[in-house]
């Protein structure tokens, strides 16, 4: 006669049906983080961008880069200390190296998807009259200049029918000073056939108010530019979200 054997007659047995309840949590949890993602792959893909939350973009970008880790304590660290998105892509190095787990994977590809959105903004001045697309110049100068943390000085170069030659920054200088040569902008603007250039730089307080240095410089630049044929079109100032236009404060 066949006999009914528990667990009491199985030690091994019944040491697995207690470790049982552990091992399922721990496959709950993982299939409960992989959900997770599933489902916000999902909302990015049917709903578009505008339906995430910025930690949830964070943590879009940094499970592709992390595949293994839980990404959402990172992403939460990372708005703790930068704020936005926005500011959180565009943060140094040596600040992202900071946050916990990040890793240098995690923020190559943070520095990834902030290259990608300043071609995207750039590609939309390129190959058009700079000064019929004021709003994308603006959008443009914003998203390279107003999150530095020190001043620094750019010219972008422009052909005969005022396109986008160069965009080129010429120096960086300290929180609230950039040094600029008037005529090593124009030595560049001849080097590349250009015949008018527009200045920017930004001031990393936040206020675009010109200085009375700013506008000194910005005098001698257009003295400079003028001797050789090349014209000054614009100084723009970029602050943190506002900017403040030479030419149309009737200041050139």
């Amino acid at each position: 006669m066949a006999r009914i054997r528990g667990f009491a007659d199985q030690p091994g047995l019944l040491d697995s049906a207690l470790d049982a309840p552990a091992a399922s949590g721990a496959g709950a949890s993982a299939l409960g983080a992989e959900g997770h993602r599933t489902r916000m792959r999902a909302r990015l893909l049917t709903a578009g961008p505008a339906a995430l939350a910025d930690h949830e973009l964070l943590e879009m970008v940094l499970f592709l880069a992390l595949p293994r880790r839980d990404t959402k304590p990172i992403a939460r660290a990372l708005l703790s200390r930068f704020g936005s998105f926005a500011n959180a892509i565009s943060a140094p190095m040596p600040e992202l190296r900071g946050i916990e787990g990040l890793g240098e994977a995690g923020a190559a590809a943070l520095k990834t998807v902030q290259a990608a959105a300043l071609r995207v903004v750039r590609a939309e001045i390129v190959d058009r009259p700079v000064l019929n697309n004021w709003d994308k110049l603006m959008d443009y100068l914003n998203a390279v200049m107003s999150r530095e943390r020190v001043e620094q000085f750019r010219v972008l170069f422009l052909d005969v029918r005022n396109r986008l030659l160069a965009d080129e920054a010429q120096t960086q200088g300290t929180v609230n000073h950039t040094p600029v040569y008037p005529r090593e902008v124009v030595k560049r603007a001849l080097e590349l056939h250009a015949t008018a250039i527009v200045l920017a730089h930004n001031h990393p307080s936040g206020d675009p108010a010109p200085s009375r240095q700013d506008i000194d410089m910005t005098l001698e630049v257009r003295e400079a530019a003028r001797v050789l044929g090349v014209r000054l079109h614009d100084h723009v100032v970029v602050g943190n979200g506002r900017w403040f236009s030479f030419a149309r404060e009737g200041l050139l």
